[in-house]
């Protein structure tokens, strides 16, 4: 069973929200960041902005996993959306995007930032998981999915 309340919070969790780029997801998420983490609006899209730059962070099937590290963090955390529609991402298989989970790490996590963009890709890669997630209902059951219970309202 795959377990992120390590990671994810309740409040940065939110399904049924609505987007129409790349650019709005990155705001959507800043702005949980912000309030479920404390961090800087602007300097969390800063961040995940330029580290798109250097390639999509879609890594295909809908999903995409843009991550950044800042100063002001002293561990890893993540914020995820579930889009009704799927928004264009420049995803390596050019499908849109509905899954996103952001991951924020400590500027100096070297590999606690990479072992968890790897736990995070292995959960995603899997379909079942992926289904689960996009069963989803509500936020509420979104997180319950992630943080590895089992969700009344979840397909």
């Amino acid at each position: 069973m795959n377990d992120f309340s390590d990671l994810v919070v309740a409040q940065a969790v939110r399904a049924d929200v609505t987007a129409s780029n790349k650019k709005q997801i990155f705001q959507l998420l800043s702005e949980i960041a912000a309030s479920a983490y404390g961090v800087s609006a602007d300097e969390v899209v800063e961040r995940l902005t330029e580290r798109e730059r250097l390639g999509s962070t879609g890594f295909g099937g809908g999903i995409a996993i843009p991550h950044a590290k800042l100063d002001v963090i002293d561990q890893v955390r993540g914020a995820v959306l579930l889009l009704p529609e799927p928004v264009p991402f420049d995803a390596v298989d050019d499908m849109p995007v509905d899954v996103v989970f952001m991951l924020l790490s400590p500027a100096d996590s070297g590999a606690e930032h990479l072992k968890m963009l790897a736990r995070v890709s292995r959960f995603l890669r899997n379909e079942a998981q992926v289904k689960r997630l996009r069963g989803a209902k509500s936020s509420d059951a979104l997180h319950v999915i992630l943080t590895g219970g089992e969700a009344r309202d979840a397909a």
